[in-house]
């Protein structure tokens, strides 16, 4: 999928540093679902969709839900439907996420795919992560640039561009993909029905990273003492904040501490955490556990396709919530983040342990994962 080159001549020449073209980088790939059914998909409740018209050459864009009445008397003009999370919907788009297992699941935004007739496109635009366009149905132009110029549009609905200088263009077949690091200007054009499955890759910001570590100390720190001033003198103007009250509380912040377990966990949770949007479905009814563990045992299981599970020396995040210290089922629990599936248990050492039985069951009844 990465034409002649490996993976680790990709990390080191491309991987946030250049655009890749890559021709028949998936040779039998038309596509995972019609432009019947990503409709369909955006018309339910829980997809995140956008719409994106272009009447009279001006762009613009609703957010779902929709209803399919959005969807009629568009021949008129160009017009695009991307739908968010295709992975959590489809088991075939997280089967094809799979191949792109060598970046971190840390990294992982989701798939996302847009639909387009003749003409359809958001704009030139850029993005502040990495993504691989997929092309499935039909052909879709793509123009580049590494342009230092972002200017946006002022006023309008998307970030289009004001000033695209396009450097590079091509067209891209079924099977095809081109690879973008962040903030690589593109500008997609459908040249007929056409589909594109995006692989993004979250960065997220320094600063959205401070503000929630921030957040996530604030339930976590313990500063002993109150304020006190038994020496407290008069001062001239009642008004201004005193040097020895700055000292004192200065002195009390300064017990806020944190280390890199602090910050470890603070990314499983974080990294880990479903997006707003997105919810689980208990089973209904629920195996008793008994049933659980015999039908894991024999067939074993599955993340549900929502669900997030990442791992760091010997704890495990599932979706925004920390198992620390899960001893001897780390490397079971691991496996199963790696490979968001598991074997059969029967005959597993791990799966014979009473905690990790207790911690697989109870993920069951919170809709985490399933029987196989």
């Amino acid at each position: 999928m990465l034409g002649n080159l490996t993976v680790n001549e990709f990390l080191r020449d491309y991987w946030q540093k250049k655009p890749l073209l890559i021709r028949g980088a998936f040779p039998e790939f038309n596509g995972l679902l019609s432009p019947k059914a990503a409709i369909e998909l955006a018309c339910t409740e829980d997809v995140q969709a956008r719409l994106v018209t272009q009447p009279d050459g001006q762009f613009e864009l609703q957010h779902s839900p929709f209803t399919a009445r959005d969807f009629k008397g568009l021949s008129k003009m160009p017009w695009t439907v991307l739908v968010q999370g295709l992975n959590h919907h489809l088991p075939e788009a997280a089967e094809l996420l799979k191949h792109f297992d060598f970046i971190p699941h840390t990294r992982l935004d989701d798939l996302m795919v847009s639909y387009a007739p003749r003409g359809g496109g958001v704009g030139p635009h850029f993005d502040s992560y990495d993504v691989f366009l997929l092309q499935g149905l039909g052909h879709r132009r793509w123009q580049i640039s590494t342009q230092s110029d972002h200017t946006l549009i002022e006023g309008a609905p998307l970030r289009i561009l004001k000033d695209f200088k396009v450097e590079q263009e091509w067209v891209l077949a079924p099977g095809d993909m081109l690879y973008l690091p962040p903030h690589c200007a593109h500008n997609g054009v459908a040249e007929d029905d056409c589909m594109t499955y995006s692989i993004g890759f979250r960065t997220p910001a320094y600063q959205e990273l401070a503000e929630q570590f921030l957040i996530y100390l604030q339930d976590r720190i313990c500063v002993e003492g109150m304020y006190a001033d038994p020496d407290l003198k008069t001062q001239p103007h009642p008004s201004e904040i005193s040097a020895a009250m700055l000292r004192q509380v200065e002195q009390a912040i300064r017990q806020v501490r944190w280390d890199k377990e602090d910050v470890a966990n603070f990314l499983g949770c974080y990294l880990s955490e479903p997006k707003p949007h997105i919810y689980f479905e208990p089973p209904e009814p629920p195996l008793s556990e008994k049933k659980f563990l015999k039908a894991i045992n024999a067939n074993g299981l599955l993340l549900d396709l929502k669900s997030q599970l990442l791992c760091h020396d010997n704890d495990v995040f599932m979706n925004g919530e920390a198992t620390p210290g899960v001893g001897d089922d780390y490397a079971l629990l691991r496996e199963l983040a790696d490979r968001r599936a598991l074997p059969a248990l029967a005959g597993s050492s791990g799966a014979t342990s009473a905690e990790l039985c207790g911690l697989l069951y109870e993920w069951y009844l919170d809709g985490f994962i399933h029987p196989a």
